[in-house]
C-alpha cells in the first residue's frame, strides 16, 4: 500500500512510517514548510487551506496524526486555540481533499483521543459510550466530525481514540522517567483517577489493524489496553520496574492550582469493546 501519513515526525508517526516501510509498504509524509518536494514527502499549509497538487495520486490509505500536542503544554487559552485550529481545521482540510480526489484512498485512520468520553469517574467506557463534557470532549467531537467530507465520499473512516501512549522515546512516560529514576516519582493527588493506556508498539499495531480492509473497521476504535489502571497502580508499576521508590505525592491542591491537561488528573476507564479483540493482544502493565 501507498500510505499518506500526517504527523509523521511525531512519536507515533515516526514509528508507524518505519513499520510501514519494513512491511514493504510505501509511506509518504505529509509535511509543513520546507520539507515538501523531497522524495517521499508532500506539503500542506493548514492556515492557507492548501495541500500540494498530486498529494493523493496513487495513495491507497491515509493516516492522519497531525495536531498540536494535547499533553505537551499547560492549557492556556492560546494553547487551546492552537489545538482546535491544528486538529479540527487540519482534519477538515484533509477530508475535503480526499472527497475531491479523482480516485480517493479507500481508508482514512484519523487520530482522536479517549478524552472524547470526558471525566466519568469509575464508569467503564467503550466505543458505544456517549461523549462526555468539557473542553477535550468537545474538541474530540469537532475533530471526529471534521472527517465527514471523506466519509460522505465513500472513504472508510476510523476514529482512533487513543489512550496515553507509553514509550521511553517520548510522550508522558519519557517525561516521568527522570523523576522516578531520581526517586521523586509519585502519584497525582489521591491516585484513584484511571489511566487508559497503550504501548507505542501496540498503538502502531492498532493503526495497521485499522488500515487492513479485511477487518472493515469503521467509526470509533478505542486504542487502549483492555485493562485501564489507576494512577496509583501505574506509579507502583513504574517504581517497581525501575527499582526506585514511588512514594512521593503531588497534593490535590497543587494540581488544582496548575492548568494541567485533564487527562493527567481526570478519570476515564476506556477500553476496546470489540475490534481490537480481533487484532493485537495488548498486555497488562501488571505483568
Amino acid at each position: 500500500m501507498k500510505v499518506l501519513v500526517s504527523g509523521s515526525h511525531g512519536l507515533i508517526g515516526s514509528e508507524l512510517v518505519a513499520r510501514l516501510a519494513a512491511g514493504g509498504h510505501e509511506p509518504v509524509r505529509l509535511v509543513r514548510g520546507g520539507g515538501a518536494g523531497r522524495p517521499g514527502q508532500v506539503g500542506w499549509d493548514i492556515g492557507a487551506g492548501r495541500i500540494d497538487a498530486g498529494a493523493l495520486d496513487g495513495v491507497d490509505a491515509v493516516v492522519h496524526l497531525a495536531g498540536e500536542g494535547i499533553g505537551a503544554h499547560r492549557w492556556s487559552a492560546a494553547h487551546k486555540r492552537g489545538m482546535v485550529s491544528s486538529r479540527v481545521e487540519g482534519t477538515r482540510l484533509l477530508a475535503q481533499a480526499l472527497a475531491g480526489a479523482g480516485t480517493a484512498p479507500s481508508v482514512m485512520v484519523s487520530a482522536s483521543a479517549v478524552g472524547y468520553y470526558g471525566d466519568r469517574g469509575d464508569e467503564e467506557l467503550t466505543e458505544a459510550s456517549p461523549g462526555g463534557q468539557g473542553f477535550l470532549a468537545d474538541l474530540c467531537r469537532q475533530w471526529e466530525a471534521a472527517t465527514a467530507p471523506a466519509e460522505s465520499a465513500g472513504v472508510r473512516v476510523v476514529h482512533l481514540r487513543s489512550g496515553v501512549v507509553l514509550s521511553p522515546k517520548g510522550g508522558a512516560l519519557a517525561k516521568q522517567l527522570p523523576l522516578f529514576r531520581f526517586g521523586l516519582g509519585g502519584r497525582l493527588g489521591p491516585g484513584r483517577q484511571w489511566t487508559s493506556w497503550i504501548s507505542l508498539d501496540d498503538e502502531v499495531g492498532a493503526i495497521l489493524h485499522a488500515l487492513d480492509g479485511a477487518h472493515d473497521i469503521r467509526g470509533a476504535l478505542n486504542a487502549t489496553a483492555p485493562a485501564p489502571v489507576t494512577n496509583a497502580e501505574l506509579t507502583r508499576t513504574l517504581a517497581r520496574v525501575l527499582r526506585r521508590p514511588g512514594v512521593a505525592r503531588v497534593p490535590g491542591v497543587a494540581l488544582r492550582a496548575v492548568p494541567l491537561p485533564p487527562h493527567r488528573v481526570g478519570r476515564r476507564a476506556a477500553r476496546p469493546a470489540g475490534p481490537l479483540r480481533t487484532g493485537p493482544q495488548l498486555p497488562s502493565p501488571r505483568g
